[in-house]
């Protein structure tokens, strides 16, 4: 197993006291129609975590189902910022302690405030990454919710 899922897996176990079931895919699972084909899923059962950065300059975390799409605005909108944006690799993994394409939905090195996509709760399971572009995890979305201190609202695109 590469040491970043392992890290991932001691971390969720140390942190929640879960133990989650890290799959390794030769293929990757950077993309979700690419996770979705790994794992045997519908991309929407896909738990993308996107790293936001606020117009103030604080990182945020929302957590989308792979069918959908983040709409910037709305992140701005809820977080009561006047604009929002992608957030710049080098300071998620900095602040977050994930590279990009393997950003997990939870243990991260600090707490951001995060949002989940409402569509994810329509899964008995979920599949979040894992700490590498090659690696996820299945997790009931409520289970998900609730580890990551998330708030479920609808901030995708219409």
């Amino acid at each position: 197993m590469h040491q970043r899922a392992s890290e991932f897996g001691e971390r969720a176990h140390d942190r929640y006291g879960v133990d989650v079931e890290v799959l390794e895919f030769d293929a990757g699972t950077e993309t979700a129609a690419a996770a979705a084909d790994a794992v045997g899923c519908e991309t929407a059962a896909i738990a993308s975590t996107i790293v936001v950065s606020l117009s103030g300059g604080d990182l945020v975390a929302a957590i989308t189902s792979g069918a959908n799409r983040l709409d910037l605005d709305a992140v701005a909108d809820h977080f009561g910022a006047s604009s929002a944006s992608m957030g710049d690799p080098e300071r998620i993994r900095e602040v977050v302690g994930w590279s990009i394409g393997g950003v997990p939905p939870i243990c991260h090195d600090e707490a951001v405030p995060t949002v989940m996509d409402p569509t994810l709760e329509t899964f008995e399971t979920v599949y979040g990454a894992a700490g590498t572009p090659s690696a996820v995890f299945p997790i009931a979305p409520d289970r998900l919710a609730d580890l990551a201190d998330a708030t479920v609202v609808d901030l995708t695109e219409s």
